[in-house]
């Protein structure tokens, strides 16, 4: 990551800084914005993105034709992302009289890419800083990244694998000579070969089944906006294809990583559970590698918060402090603690599935548990969308069989990945208890059982309000569910009569301290 060169063009950059810094000729207040490869000055409703002149060893700006083919490749890739954010490129130019002007027509002098404005407080970096971004808002980002690795070009995997011990081997680098804890760096790196090593062959496979795409390739949260209700993805790779080119789970790992950073625990597990249930199947086979793909993130994130520029002393201090946050999350990721299987029962109304999605974030191993519902189960088994209502004949019990056998073999398939996992089901019969149990049991993973309960018009007029769900219970449902014979339910019962934030609070209430993020 240390620079290698500047440019001889530094110093003319210097005076093209101050100049668009100034306003570029017009007095309406600038903004500029600063990065270790770039200098962005907002004005207006326009935003010029300078590239500085430096050499690092994935970039290089270091000439004025270099800045211009790179200022045209990211209006290519931008445009890609987000065609109503960029422009255009545009010259920095001087007049006959020596002075500077933008899109003139003397010497060309700096490129620049031009980009409509946005409101840059509304980048999930700033959201996510004052408050929980919530599942609408975390369903919508995890669509639109799942649609642009759909839409993201097949790459090949041997440069993605070759790339990925030198990311390693220049993090260590650069973090020691950061000055961070020796110890932690060496743990950082010792555990981070030792993942590559252990899953050099899923990522192969990975590799060969198309899951190696030219992606955005730097999706912190701060390169995500919302504009017009709809989250944006901008600001991606363009110097290198290959940087970008990787596995769709490393392009994930960063704003699961991100999420986790700003504290935003129960968002980065909804974003992982949202990505898998509209993405392919094949996504759950790939688990294990996540602690491996989130402490590179974190610990390139670490690297470059070092790197940044700063005007003064206190922007300084604050960019090490962000390092140091990041560099903690990457050791913490590397090593996970062991998995768990928590099981949520309770007849229809009781609010098991807001209790499970909420649930999932406080579940280690980071970025939380994945969550297993019996409702889309059975919608899967019939091919057909979640909110997609079913016969009766769906409901016989060959067939409810099947779908609390297909959950326990993908709740074990999750943990035997060492992740851990959490199942939602009515589980009224004492049969399909032993089993889910069984499960952890087959694993040596701790288990948990919490059985949610309410009376009757509660439950009634909760499935009563409820729109746009995977369940098709009915209130007439619910009244024959009332009659059923649960036997003794042996797990911890919980009164989920009141608020969701008040059954969550009874449920962690219940769980061992170990079992909670907060905790490890």
């Amino acid at each position: 990551m240390s620079e290698t060169a500047l440019s001889p063009d530094g110093s003319s950059q210097r005076e093209v800084f101050d100049f668009l810094g100034r306003g570029g000729g017009d007095p309406s207040p600038t903004k500029q914005i600063d990065t270790h490869g770039a200098a962005v000055f907002l004005q207006g409703n326009r935003a010029l993105k300078i590239k500085r002149a430096v050499k690092f060893p994935f970039l290089d700006y270091s000439t004025l034709a270099k800045r211009k083919t790179a200022c045209e490749q990211e209006l290519e890739i931008g445009r890609r992302f987000a065609p109503t954010i960029y422009r255009r490129v545009v010259p920095i130019t001087r007049t006959a009289k020596g002075a500077l002007q933008i899109g003139g027509d003397g010497p060309v002098v700096e490129w620049a890419v031009e980009m409509a404005r946005f409101d840059d407080s509304a980048t999930l970096d700033h959201l996510a800083s004052a408050g929980a971004l919530g599942p609408e808002l975390i369903d919508a980002v995890a669509d639109a990244i799942a649609a642009s690795h759909r839409a993201a070009p097949l790459a090949a995997t041997a440069p993605w694998l070759t790339s990925i011990e030198p990311i390693l081997t220049d993090d260590t680098t650069e973090l020691a000579a950061g000055g961070l804890a020796a110890t932690d760096v060496a743990a950082l790196d010792q555990g981070s070969h030792a993942a590559v090593a252990r899953l050099r062959p899923l990522l192969q496979q990975r590799g060969a089944g198309g899951f190696v795409r030219w992606c955005h390739g730097d999706l912190h949260l701060a390169n995500i906006v919302m504009i017009d209700g709809k989250p944006t993805l901008f600001d991606a790779i363009e110097f290198d294809p290959i940087m970008a080119s990787v596995d769709v789970l490393y392009d994930l790992a960063f704003p699961l990583m991100d999420l986790l950073h700003y504290g935003r625990g129960s968002d980065s597990a909804q974003l992982l559970n949202r990505y898998l249930a509209v993405t392919a199947d094949d996504n759950f086979d790939a688990l294990s590698a996540l602690p491996l793909l989130l402490s590179m993130r974190a610990a390139i994130r670490a690297k470059v918060m070092l790197a940044r520029p700063a005007a003064d002393d206190s922007i300084r201090h604050s960019n090490r402090a962000i390092a140091e946050s990041y560099f903690a999350l990457a050791v913490r990721l590397i090593a996970p603690p062991p998995p768990r299987l928590i099981a949520v029962g309770g007849l229809s109304g009781t609010g098991k599935s807001v209790l499970a999605r909420a649930l999932s974030g406080h579940i280690p191993p980071l970025p939380g548990a994945v969550v297993l519902r019996s409702d889309v189960a059975r919608k899967r088994l019939y091919g057909v969308a979640d909110t997609d209502r079913l016969p009766v004949t769906a409901y016989a019990p060959d067939v409810t069989d099947k779908v609390y056998r297909g959950l326990a073999d993908r709740a074990a398939h999750v943990l035997q990945q060492g992740h851990s996992v959490i199942v939602d089901a009515v589980f009224s019969r004492p049969e399909e208890r032993q089993a889910i149990e069984a499960i952890a049991t087959r694993f040596g993973a701790p288990f948990h059982g919490l059985f949610l309960s309410a009376d009757l018009d509660t439950r009634i007029a909760r499935v009563a309000g409820r729109s746009g769900d995977a369940s098709d219970a009915t209130p007439e449902i619910v009244r024959q569910q009332h009659s059923y014979a649960q036997g003794v339910i042996g797990w911890t019962v919980i009164d989920a009569g009141g608020a969701p934030a008040e059954t969550l609070s009874r449920s962690l209430a219940a769980l061992p301290r170990a079992a909670q993020v907060c905790s490890t």
